[in-house]
């Protein structure tokens, strides 16, 4: 385990339950001490393997094999709520067509492909994204089943979220979701490596 410092938003809060289990706080709201985790799936799977949450709280721990997944799951589920919320505030545009147009405005703050999305309408769609003079990050780490859930449209292929409003709230956890599972964000930065821990 390393002490090295990251932003918040580059870690995961982990608390012991009242059992003795390892349980993560994607919110950073449960009460109890905290350990930090760098944001990785492979990074909390290791933590789980070498037995490092117990020496961290200095505690019998109960870490699951499957912590790792709970914890995708669980960003998962934020940054698709945080879209779902931009859709019913009528920004976040669905399909091809007005995916194309927003892009060719050049008001788009964050565009998302599913994973499973076509390379023919990813590569248009990055066209359109150069017309319009303001090449937007890109997200690709949702399937369209499960963007069409989120979104209420079954199986959303490409969306658009528009500058202003909510939408850095959003880009964030689309962001974190993606380092978690990627260890890269939409804009193409790459997270820094390694296990970094701290208790509080």
């Amino acid at each position: 385990m390393t002490r090295r410092s990251l932003p918040v938003g580059e870690l995961v809060r982990f608390v012991l339950g009242p059992d003795g289990a390892v349980v993560p706080d994607i919110r950073q709201r449960l009460p109890g001490r905290g350990v930090w985790v760098t944001a990785r799936r492979e990074l909390v799977a290791e933590a789980v393997r070498k037995r490092m949450f117990g020496r961290a709280f200095r505690a019998e721990a109960r870490a699951g094999e499957d912590l790792a997944e709970l914890v995708g799951s669980q960003l998962r589920q934020s940054a698709l709520g945080a879209l779902g919320l931009e859709r019913k505030a009528g920004r976040l545009a669905l399909g091809f067509a007005e995916v194309d147009a927003r892009l060719r405005r050049g008001s788009v703050a964050l565009l998302l492909h599913a994973s499973d999305a076509a390379a023919d309408g990813v590569r248009k769609l990055d066209q359109a994204a150069h017309a319009g003079g303001k090449v937007p990050p890109v997200c690709r780490v949702f399937t369209s089943a499960e963007l069409g859930l989120a979104l209420g449209r079954a199986n959303v292929v490409h969306a658009a979220l528009d500058t202003g409003g909510a939408s850095g709230a959003a880009i964030a956890r689309c962001r974190r979701y993606e380092t978690y599972m990627t260890g890269s964000t939409p804009d193409g930065r790459a997270h820094r490596p390694g296990f970094a821990g701290r208790t509080e």
